[in-house]
């Protein structure tokens, strides 16, 4: 889960171990256009104040003003839908006539928040169901596979640690790089034993480590939210993490270099125990073309890449060799892609 659905959670647990009154909303069906995707969380107080977002602000205030002016108007879970109408949409700012269904859940001691929370910060995916009808929940662990899952009458919602991401590699692209992604909400770590890179370090929000890359790899005991990207050029250190990585189920390894270096890369990973379906894997050269020439770009590109990875979008053929493709400047030669 990301950021923001986390600390709903945690503010969730504080209202309510204050005695205050606490509705939680969650975004379960979405038609046409909507700003935020199913399992998005939002938590009302009972006097107003909110944390999270289901929609980017306009049906929040209608049921901040209800909370608000009714205090604690939901008795039971319930299901609601906003913008079915032409009317709706245009008064809740829907756009392109888009329609939100929502289950508001006031919460209690039986709610089991606190436990959810506990479970989460301990780096465990679960699955919380909730029984519309009679508000009971229950919790059990969940897969990355799994999904919101919604009836009418069950609630079925996965929740887990934040998506991870393992860059190896501490130069000017792995800057950029980790700047980014620390805004797409991953838990960045970037690793390089080079004491002539670390110096110069200075991304605010990082995790810097200077172990081998294989033994972070195996230290961070990577699942499937967890993205490694490699981007050295060494492959005493490229390789041997890639070795590990492709072994474990994150859902991206992707490596930086050119096709020639890549199709080495993957000569050299086959004299290891790397089996041919783990090499397949890989990435590489690493990113979506879209004619990247700055480090900066380079980076948008490969994370342009992980990001389909990680919601499970289908790549046409030539958009899969990406910061490396095309005509580059001098300046990233080492990214472009040789013939």
């Amino acid at each position: 889960m990301d950021s923001v659905d986390l600390e709903v959670l945690r503010k969730s647990v504080e209202w309510l171990d204050a005695g205050r009154r606490v509705l939680l909303v969650t975004v379960v069906k979405t038609w046409g256009s909507s700003p935020r995707p199913p399992g998005a969380l939002l938590a009302v107080r009972d006097d107003g104040h909110v944390v999270g977002s289901v929609s980017g602000g306009c049906i929040e205030d209608d049921i901040v003003e209800r909370s608000r002016r009714e205090g604690a108007y939901v008795k039971q879970p319930q299901a609601v839908t906003y913008g079915v109408s032409a009317e709706d949409a245009r008064k809740f700012g829907l756009p392109c006539g888009g329609t939100i269904q929502l289950v508001l859940e006031p919460l209690t001691g039986d709610s089991r928040i606190a436990e959810l929370l506990e479970a989460v910060q301990r780096g465990q995916l679960v699955a919380r169901t909730l029984e519309i009808p009679n508000g009971r929940v229950t919790l059990a662990p969940a897969r990355a596979s799994d999904g919101l899952a919604f009836d009418g009458e069950v609630l079925t919602t996965v929740h887990g640690p934040r998506y991870r991401m393992l860059v190896i590699g501490a130069g000017q692209l792995s800057k950029y790089l980790a700047q980014i992604a620390v805004g797409l909400d991953y838990q960045v770590t970037v690793c390089d034993p080079r004491e002539e890179y670390i110096e110069t370090w200075d991304i605010p929000g990082v995790r810097l480590v200077r172990t081998m890359p294989d033994d972070t790899v195996l230290e961070m005991k990577l699942d499937e939210r967890c993205a490694v990207v490699a981007l050295t050029h060494d492959p005493k250190l490229d390789d041997l993490a890639l070795m590990e990585a492709l072994k474990s189920p994150a859902f991206y390894v992707g490596a930086l270099g050119s096709r020639a270096n890549n199709a080495k890369r993957r000569k050299r990973l086959e004299e290891f125990d790397v089996t041919p379906e783990q090499i397949a894997r890989l990435h590489g050269p690493i990113g979506l073309y879209i004619g990247s020439r700055t480090p900066p770009e380079i980076a948008i590109s490969i994370l342009a890449e992980v990001t389909a990875a990680k919601n499970g979008v289908a790549l046409p053929e030539d958009a899969q060799v990406g910061a490396a493709k095309g005509k580059q400047g001098p300046s990233v030669a080492c990214a472009t892609t040789e013939p």
